[in-house]
This record gives C-alpha cells, structure tokens and sequence, in this order.
C-alpha cells in the first residue's frame, strides 16, 4: 500500500504544482478592468435570480490550469525518464513516456481541473455561499472536504482513463489528494496567496 500511494503522489505532481501556479498567476493578472469579459459565467445569474459560478471562476484560470498543468506534465515527464522512476507514475504504467502523450496528458489534466471546480461553485451559489468562502453550521465539513476533492474528481479520473484504478482506489485517491490539498492551502495561505485557509 505504500508503494500505491507513492505512486499517487508521483503521479499528480504535476497537478499539484500547476494548482500553486496557477493561483500565483490568476493572483497576478487580477483586474477590476472589463472585470465581466473575463468571468466564465460573464456575471449572468440563473434562472433562481443567483449568479451561475461567481467573480472566482475566470477564463484566465481554465487556460491557466491547461497551460501549467501541460508545461508541468512534459517537465515531469522528462524528470520521471532521466532519473529513472517511470514505475512510480500511473501514466507510464502501460504507455510510453514520450513528449507527444505528455502533451496529451497535460491537456487533460488541465481541463479536467478546471471542469470538475464548476459543479462546486454552481451548487454553492445556490446555497448562497460567498465566492472563496465556505458555509458554517453542519454542511461545513463537506465543503471544506468538497472544495478540496472536486477538481481531484476529475484528475483522478483522467489517471483511471490510463490505468486502471478500479473504484476503491479511485475514492482513496481522492480522499489522500483532498487531504493534502488542505495543507497545501494552509501553506498557500501563510504565504499570502489565498485570502483563507478553507
């Protein structure tokens, strides 16, 4: 079990480093400037009169999150086959690990991350939750768990696509990931790049 969850690490590196990325560079472009023309939702409400996503979800974050998670996917790859530790990565465990199939990964990766958040901050809108906020009162624990399992959801999937996880170990994937996505986010945020911790 621990040469699994080695191999879950190694494999979603590049995911977690585009995440950080990521949210360096949203941070850095932010603009209150035609603040509309780049909000997925375009600042449209739906049909219950509450906004469809909210001010966080920007079309600078879905090409980030392709971008980043392409550029990191092709490093790592690179970094996997000189040191030598394909056999830690998912992604390599039936394919070959060559620049084209970590192009195609990385795209996929990316959008996935990016899909996979949508669903979250739609449903929270509804709830009438603040963008980068959580609810307080017995529903906190899932979205603080929510926030940081939805765009693994989708990474993880695109892992199942090329190897064979089987549902036990997709969920555990998800569960360990959300985890660390905690800490990643309690180190993010004593550094100044998130406004809260959760």
């Amino acid at each position: 079990m621990a040469k699994i969850i080695l191999m879950m690490y190694v494999t979603l590196i590049p995911v977690i480093l585009s995440g950080v990325a990521n949210m360096a560079w949203c941070k850095s472009i932010s603009s209150d400037k035609d603040k509309e023309m780049h909000l997925i939702d375009k600042g449209k409400s739906f049909f219950d009169g509450k906004r469809i996503f909210g001010d966080n979800k920007t079309w600078e974050g879905v090409i980030g999150y392709i971008m980043f998670n392409t550029v990191f996917t092709v490093l790592w790859g690179l970094l996997c086959g000189a040191a030598g530790f394909e056999h830690l990565d998912f992604f390599y465990a039936s394919h070959k690990n060559t620049v084209l199939y970590n192009l195609l990964i990385g795209v996929l990766l990316g959008i996935a991350y990016a899909l996979f958040e949508l669903p979250n901050s739609f449903l929270k809108r509804r709830l009438g939750i603040t963008p980068g906020k959580t609810i307080s009162g017995p529903l906190k624990a899932f979205f603080v768990f929510l926030d940081q399992a939805d765009s693994l959801f989708g990474c993880v999937l695109i892992v199942w696509c090329f190897y064979d996880l089987g549902l036990p170990l997709y969920l555990l994937y998800v569960l360990i990931g959300a985890a660390t996505h905690i800490i990643i986010n309690m180190l993010l945020y004593f550094a100044g790049l998130r406004k809260n911790m959760f």
